[in-house]
């Protein structure tokens, strides 16, 4: 009797354990999703910094037609994430996926695909209404996502479709450099540049984010977060969300933003600076093998060094000297040059000009 009641106890609790770990499941899902999905914007209203881009897609959200787009400008701007969330408000959640084609640059896009996958859609007719009753555009949206990686052949491909299927589908084309989109599609285009994100609205987001996630952070490390990310909104929110799963607990301070994002300490800049100015050739020879050998990246050194010498009390002239040899050394970098010679040759140029100075 009691292996009977036993036998039904364990298979009662069986039969309910599917739907509490179902449920516990989709909830950890949904914590552990990264906080760049999780905060992409549902809207156009939540679109960050970017008036111009808003109030055309608004336009075509009241009713007026959408012209074919062509949105450029830096990473982690909101190219991408603007467009989603407009073709989630056009068409809602049920019609999204049979009205909406995204590419990646990690599809293969050469010339076959354009004249396949990307030219059967267009042909499709856009037909039906939303099931919750609101008005739906009469036309498809094609959004071709790093569009500057096509090959030139694809992107004349592309022409003729964008011409002759404009009654029922729609292109978005994201780049990042428009000067590789070739001219006959540039021309088809509504052409809307993104901006950097200016740090106060960065700054205004990343608190937000704070604010939801329950982290604790120091003013300092929230400006030291925006500085490092240099307007680029998701390498902001990634940095924040990897400092917060290292620091459980603690505050999130500059220490913390500057070891995370792989930035040379201020500290370790202006000393060899100080090197630069007062030192000996020795000295500087030990001081840059060190930070090679500390493992920071030659390009790091090089941008903040560059940053650090405009604001420097140098005259004009020997400016212009350091920042040209900073140009010869970035170049002979992207070529594949020693880091070590490289690094040294800038900063005795730097030495060079300090001492004619003193």
């Amino acid at each position: 009797m009691q292996a009977f009641l036993k036998g039904s106890s364990s298979q009662s609790v069986k039969a309910q354990k599917p739907s509490s770990s179902s449920s516990s499941s989709a909830a950890e899902k949904k914590k552990s999703a990264p906080w760049v999905e999780k905060y992409r914007p549902k809207c156009v209203d939540e679109v960050a910094f970017q008036e111009e881009v808003v109030a055309v897609l608004k336009k075509s959200l009241e009713g007026a037609d959408l012209p074919n787009l062509l949105f450029y400008g830096p990473p982690g701007t909101g190219k991408t994430s603007t467009i989603l969330a407009a073709a989630r408000e056009l068409y809602g959640p049920e019609l999204y996926r049979q009205r909406v084609l995204e590419l990646n640059a990690s599809d293969e896009r050469g010339i076959q695909v354009i004249r396949e996958k990307v030219k059967r859609f267009a042909q499709l007719t856009a037909a039906g209404a939303r099931p919750d009753g609101k008005p739906c555009p009469p036309f498809k949206i094609i959004i071709l996502d790093e569009a500057d990686s096509m090959t030139g052949a694809a992107q004349a491909a592309l022409r003729r479709t964008m011409e002759k299927e404009s009654r029922t589908t729609r292109f978005c084309l994201i780049c990042n450099y428009v000067s590789r989109i070739i001219e006959p599609l540039t021309s088809r285009c509504s052409k809307f540049r993104f901006k950097p994100l200016a740090n106060d609205i960065q700054q205004e987001r990343l608190l937000q984010i704070c604010g939801k996630e329950n982290l604790k952070y120091t003013a300092e490390g929230i400006e030291a977060l925006v500085k490092v990310s240099e307007g680029d909104l998701r390498k902001a929110i990634t940095y924040l969300q990897s400092a917060s799963r290292l620091n459980t607990d603690q505050e999130i301070t500059e220490q913390i933003i500057v070891e995370i994002a792989g930035v040379v300490p201020p500290k370790v800049i202006e000393a060899l600076l100080q090197i630069c100015y007062r030192g000996t050739f020795e000295k500087l020879e030990l001081a840059v093998k060190d930070m090679i050998d500390q493992g920071y990246a030659a390009n790091n050194i090089l941008n903040q060094l560059h940053d650090v010498i405009i604001e420097e009390k140098l005259s004009d002239k020997q400016k212009s000297v350091i920042t040209e040899k900073m140009a010869e050394v970035d170049k002979c970098l992207s070529d594949g040059a020693d880091e070590y010679l490289q690094l040294l040759s800038l900063c005795s140029v730097i030495m060079q000009q300090a001492t004619h100075s003193s």
